[in-house]
């Protein structure tokens, strides 16, 4: 790869707004094309990013100046153009979740183990600040025997958002709701931060959108390898909307990230040093008006610019890249445990 990255972006919606900007932002970075179905509309996304417009995916992965493609089209296509990229030699970063079900991810893993190119998921929560200061506790034990994790995801969606949306609440494009659309940046972190989810029970509804054919709230009790139980709740019907939480607990300690930012933490007496330390470096702080919890428009791109400079990194330095497929997988494999349980209405096992 040379010193300047080539990226191009297929699919031309509304995160990939988000793609251009962060990768305009990103050192080392340029935005050489996109593609869509819709050439007009492709062509004044392309003047706007300053890049060329295609409407044949393969047209635009045969040029040679292409490094990575972004992958921003619906969840549901996820894997047709990740094989593509990878048939073309090129590596991939794609939008969470890397696709709607483990059997498809499982493909295009196998797609780029075989041309030896990279696949990367866009799970920029794992960039925040915060997260680097859980990881701390929880690698050097300052919570002691963890017992409790839960995610929380209280958003809200308006008819409107599904209504006027080809995919999104769709079976075959978002591969599910609240939790496979929204919820599943923090379901992610869970499976990041804590040992392996073993049994899932889950329960779905879509009480509040009844039009669309997915969930618009759901829960689901966990446990974890090695003992520890938690909890998860998403929802896009819970007006008008709060900021989304992580809560860690353990027998030394416990935290809760409120969107960004550590607003508790509570050591024991052998941590106190450690907890005001981390107190000060990070919280807690005021989020009254939590980016995403009403408008998926409301949000920064300087998370996923992190997550572009990193995956860059990964390919200059021929080192792993932390969320690649097999990471992103984990948490797609929970969705569809939880929407099996819920259908079956039984405990699964993973």
């Amino acid at each position: 790869m040379s010193s300047t990255c080539g990226f191009a972006i297929v699919g031309t919606g509304l995160i990939a707004d988000f793609h251009a900007r962060a990768v305009a932002d990103a050192g080392g970075a340029r935005l050489a094309a996109a593609c869509g179905r819709d050439l007009g509309r492709t062509q004044a996304f392309a003047a706007k990013h300053g890049c060329e417009a295609y409407d044949n995916l393969n047209d635009m992965l045969a040029r040679p100046d292409i490094n990575v493609l972004l992958i921003a089209t619906p969840s549901g296509v996820h894997m047709e153009a990740a094989v593509a990229a990878a048939e073309a030699g090129k590596h991939v970063l794609c939008e969470k979740p890397l696709d709607i079900s483990v059997e498809r991810i499982d493909q295009m893993i196998a797609a780029h183990d075989k041309a030896g190119t990279r696949l990367g998921c866009i799970f920029q929560l794992r960039y925040m600040p915060v997260i680097a200061n859980i990881r701390r506790i929880l690698n050097e034990g300052l919570l002691g025997t963890v017992t409790y994790a839960g995610a929380y995801v209280p958003w809200w969606r308006s008819d409107d958002y599904y209504a006027k949306s080809s995919w999104h609440g769709t079976v075959e494009f978002d591969g599910g709701g609240a939790l496979m659309n929204q919820s599943i940046h923090m379901i992610d972190l869970l499976c990041d931060l804590m040992p392996p989810v073993r049994r899932v029970t889950g329960f779905v509804s879509n009480a509040g959108h009844p039009f669309i054919e997915t969930e618009d709230a759901a829960t689901a009790a966990l446990l974890f390898e090695g003992g520890a139980v938690g909890v998860i709740y998403g929802s896009t019907s819970a007006w008008p909307g709060q900021s989304k939480r992580l809560e860690i607990c353990g027998t030394k300690g416990s935290l809760i990230m409120l969107e960004d930012h550590l607003s508790f933490l509570k050591l024991d007496e052998s941590a106190k040093d450690i907890e005001n330390e981390i107190l000060a470096e990070c919280g807690p702080k005021d989020q009254t008006d939590a980016a995403g919890v009403s408008d998926p428009g409301a949000m920064s791109y300087l998370l996923h610019q992190r997550c572009f400079e990193d995956f860059m990194r990964s390919l200059k330095n021929d080192a792993p890249f932390c969320i690649d497929g097999h990471s992103a997988r984990k948490s797609v494999a929970v969705i569809e445990a939880v929407y099996r349980s819920a259908r079956t209405r039984s405990q699964i096992s993973l």
